[in-house]
């Protein structure tokens, strides 16, 4: 029972994020960069909170730092995979000339299904270590969802597609998460050492999620202060949320 709670927690948190981003995506026809960043960069900070104080810290608690430093580099290197391969895929489509567009919306929608198991592997690891850590972590994987909601719809509504089948697109990217909360759920009951390498795998992809990615888009999208100022508002709520 309780693992099957945690999976429609996961999902619940993973498709609402993205269906949000995706509404908002669909609805205003000219999103400023200025927003996005500071989005982004605020997503970004509130995530390194949750690296710093709470997955981190509790891999470390429940086994050693090793075994936590091997998790970290086993979720960076798994992110690096997964990014390598969908922008092999984004290259390979781009140099088509018809609806590219579009099809960048849908190569950018299976990167953030990739991107979302490991988000919810830590919803799932969270959850074994206790209830306010899963649910912590939940809340900060579902705002950084919002962004990467948007991110997706805007292309595929602009490149001609049909709002309802945007939404369902932006729909199913969150699904993973589910996928990966329950793959948590079940991981995290065979031992502390399990869970302990997952807490520290699921820090390990966030971390290159961090720093790969909402970061350099972040600072991409908008030269000005406004992606370090959301980014330092995000690392102090993320504080304080950690540590209610």
């Amino acid at each position: 029972m309780e693992i099957l709670k945690t999976s429609l927690l996961g999902l619940f948190f993973g498709t609402f994020g993205t269906t949000i981003g995706g509404i908002v995506g669909c609805t205003f026809n000219n999103v400023s960069n200025k927003f996005l960043s500071f989005i982004l960069s605020f997503a970004s900070g509130l995530m390194m909170s949750v690296i710093c104080f709470d997955l981190i810290p509790e891999s470390i608690q429940l086994s050693n730092i090793l075994i936590s430093v091997i998790g970290i580099l086993y979720g960076i290197i798994t992110m690096i995979f997964c990014d390598l391969f969908v922008k092999n895929k984004f290259n390979r489509n781009t140099k088509l000339k018809s609806n590219s567009l579009l099809k960048t919306g849908i190569i950018i929608s299976i990167g953030l299904a990739i991107h979302n198991f490991p988000e919810g592997l830590a919803i799932g690891s969270g959850f074994d270590v206790s209830t306010k850590l899963g649910i912590g972590l939940a809340i900060a994987i579902c705002l950084h969802d919002i962004p990467e909601g948007i991110s997706m719809a805007v292309p595929m509504k602009n490149g001609g597609m049909k709002i309802w089948r945007v939404l369902l697109y932006v729909l199913l990217s969150g699904v993973t998460t589910g996928i990966g909360a329950l793959a948590g759920a079940i991981i995290g009951n065979i031992s502390q050492t399990i869970i302990a390498i997952s807490l520290g795998f699921a820090a390990g992809a966030m971390l290159y999620i961090v720093s790969g990615e909402l970061i350099p888009e972040s600072n991409k999208l908008y030269k000005g202060r406004i992606s370090a100022v959301g980014n330092m508002i995000g690392f102090i709520i993320g504080i304080v949320a950690t540590k209610i």
